[in-house]
């Protein structure tokens, strides 16, 4: 009868909405459990570790009528004696300082003691110390599918934890260069966990509590980006310690990789060089002779293969310093010397 229970006749057969959920055998269970167990406590443990040492920064800047805020975001103590590091546009504002606060309640105030646009790095120092450092590891050693955490102060909420895992290594950054030709930063860190405004300066983690990247950018939903920690970066953040700058060089130019010609590779091998593009008015490539279409296959001895590799050689040291180019230029070989200038910090 509608509307009405009735028995079922031995033998009938269950409705296909009846059916009983099959319970998995408890072995899979037991499994899974277990994974999800780990997972957690490998996060919860790098939470645990690592929050103390991640501060949420208001930035403030002076003004006639006293301390205007100009923005927030995340930072990571190095040192016990105040050392935080941060990402540069956190500070970017001129004459800014502001308040650190950290888990434990603290919070001290800051001043900006050095950024580095072209890394998207600064570092700021509290008035106090007894900070709890972050132990840094080597972004290098990072595989994709990898576990990380991420530590930051989204929104201005403090001590916020998301994890996921690295997506992607070896991306690429635009940084800011004035009227210089555009500069990366190199092997950046893709992740799918989450990041949201004021995370940027915030820690990325691996599964071990270390201090592997500096959350920089939100590229989309699920697409997070982090400026490695590595032997380059370890480099750029001692100078602005202890410097307050980093000093690199710039020669002009601007171009990408091109296989070189038949006749080139019996001398420079079956490789590629920098096609020049563009070349600075009055820079030092335009000194020392350098020519749009010039092929750059080596610079102070070293092979020339990308412009990335062109980038990374300009370090201090070239700074005024003459540097021997072999160029090739209309299927021959050529040795220009070029000297090096000093880029400064916005590239005019």
């Amino acid at each position: 009868m509608a509307g009405v229970d009735q028995a079922r006749a031995p033998g009938a057969s269950r409705s296909p909405i009846e059916a009983p959920r099959q319970r998995p055998p408890d072995g899979d269970m037991n499994v899974d459990a277990a994974a999800l167990d780990a997972y957690s406590r490998a996060v919860v443990g790098v939470a645990e570790s690592l929050a103390p040492a991640v501060a949420s920064l208001r930035v403030q800047r002076r003004t006639r009528r006293g301390m205007m805020p100009v923005g927030a975001g995340s930072g990571v103590a190095l040192t016990h004696d105040g050392f935080i590091l941060t990402s540069a546009h956190v500070v970017a504002s001129p004459a800014s300082d502001g308040r650190a606060a950290f888990t434990d309640g603290r919070e001290l105030r800051f001043s900006v003691l050095g950024r580095d646009p072209l890394s998207d790095l600064a570092i700021v120092r509290a008035e106090d110390g007894g900070l709890a450092p972050a132990e840094l590891g080597d972004a290098d050693e990072l595989r994709v599918g990898q576990l990380v955490v991420a530590i930051g102060n989204p929104h201005g909420l403090e001590g916020s934890v998301t994890a996921g895992v690295v997506s992607a290594l070896g991306r690429a950054l635009p940084a800011p260069a004035g009227r210089r030709p555009a500069r990366i930063i190199e092997n950046v860190i893709q992740t799918d966990a989450a990041l949201n405004p004021g995370s940027s300066g915030g820690a990325l983690a691996n599964g071990r509590g270390q201090v592997v990247g500096i959350n920089t950018a939100i590229a989309g939903i699920g697409l997070g980006l982090a400026v490695p920690i590595n032997a380059t970066t370890r480099k750029i953040i001692g100078a602005l310690m202890a410097e307050g700058r980093v000093r690199r060089g710039f020669l002009g130019v601007a171009g990408g990789p091109r296989p070189l010609p038949p006749r080139a590779r019996g001398r420079w091998g079956n490789r590629s060089g920098v096609e020049v593009v563009e070349v600075v008015p009055d820079s030092p490539a335009d000194r020392g002779g350098i020519r749009i279409g010039d092929l750059i296959v080596e610079l102070d001895g070293r092979a020339v293969t990308s412009a990335a590799d062109l980038q990374q050689m300009m370090t201090a040291e070239l700074i005024d310093r003459p540097v021997q180019t072999w160029v090739w230029r209309s299927g021959d070989e050529l040795s220009l010397e070029l000297v090096p200038a000093e880029l400064s910090e916005d590239g005019s």
